[in-house]
């Protein structure tokens, strides 16, 4: 990367563009009378040295440029920025129940199910975050870690796309889950501990109980969001009967909002109800802002100095246009 360091002395060359017009204004005057070769000037053929007394001006202009560029610093290298950040760890917890498949949401004008819909939100989300550790951890009737913490955001993306509804299980193991996202966030140490908890039913799988899980929490200082996906009541879903074959029927859907409240209460985070898309992405949206990370930036300059490459070749172009003024180009008065 070239730059230079004092480009303010460059303005010096506008001075150039004067000095030649001022000169080519001058007139020279003799002080004293002396014969005149005009009359038969046109039959002399004018020497060499005489055709190319513009040389002496043109070493001293070069000269002027160069000593200019040269004060002006110019300078090639390259400038390096650090990022000094301890980042927090988030683990996002994802319902894969058999209710994730409900076909309430919608996603650019189409019908979509709730997973769809939460991992478009969820993408968007990792995008934005800088400098933090993100884990995947999957639950439905059992909990378990799709993706430990890693800076890796393109790899906890693709792992996101892979997930599937029921790869866990039919039921909803809240507990479970939070009792995985904890082991998870024990892995690297941080200033901060988020669990952000995506579900749309109620707890009732799993080993751990969800408020023992959530005094765990609290006790050791993790923050958990709860988010309650999905419209309540009756709700569509595609079936495949063995019978009619494919099919939209519409069955009962409950969250257990009480529950996801006081396990956000508890730890210190926020509950959120989204029964949209554009709900989704709001409440994922002010997270993101709650839980920023401060990035401190360090620059450090690596630049070396190239003025002596312009102010040597100065010295010898004005030694140069000293010496021809002197010898072959001087001028009598």
């Amino acid at each position: 990367m070239f730059r230079f360091q004092s480009p303010y002395w460059l303005l010096l060359l506008l001075l150039i563009p004067l000095f030649l017009y001022l000169r080519s204004k001058r007139a020279v005057r003799p002080p004293i009378g002396v014969p005149s070769l005009r009359a038969v000037k046109e039959k002399i053929k004018p020497s060499f040295f005489v055709r190319t007394r513009w040389v002496v001006s043109a070493l001293k202009v070069a000269a002027f440029i160069l000593m200019t560029v040269a004060m002006a610093r110019p300078q090639w290298g390259n400038r390096e920025e650090v990022r000094l950040t301890e980042g927090i760890n988030i683990v996002l917890a994802v319902d894969l129940s058999e209710s994730m498949s409900a076909l309430d949401f919608r996603l650019n004008k189409k019908t979509v199910t709730r997973l769809d819909a939460v991992k478009a939100v969820v993408k968007d989300f990792i995008s934005k975050r800088d400098g933090d550790r993100i884990g995947l951890v999957v639950f439905g009737s059992q909990a378990y870690t799709q993706m430990p913490l890693t800076s890796d955001y393109n790899a906890v993306v693709s792992v996101l796309d892979r997930v599937s509804i029921g790869a866990a299980g039919k039921s909803t193991a809240l507990g479970d889950a939070i009792g995985i996202s904890l082991k998870r966030l024990q892995d690297i140490k941080s200033k901060a501990n988020v669990i952000i908890l995506l579900t749309d039913g109620r707890s009732n799988a799993g080993e751990m109980d969800p408020q023992t899980a959530t005094d765990i929490a609290a006790k050791v200082g993790v923050k958990i969001y709860t988010v309650g996906v999905g419209t309540e009541g009756q709700v569509p879903f595609i079936i495949n009967d063995p019978v009619w074959g494919r099919q939209v029927v519409y069955q009962k859907v409950d969250i257990d909002e009480a529950t996801l409240k006081s396990i956000a209460e508890a730890t210190g985070g926020l509950y959120f109800h989204a029964d949209n898309s554009k709900g989704l992405k709001e409440i994922y949206e002010t997270i993101d802002r709650l839980e920023k990370t401060e990035v401190k930036i360090k620059t450090y300059d690596n630049y070396n100095e190239l003025y002596d490459r312009f102010l040597l070749p100065a010295f010898v172009l004005l030694l140069a246009a000293v010496l021809l003024a002197n010898t072959r180009y001087l001028e009598a008065p």
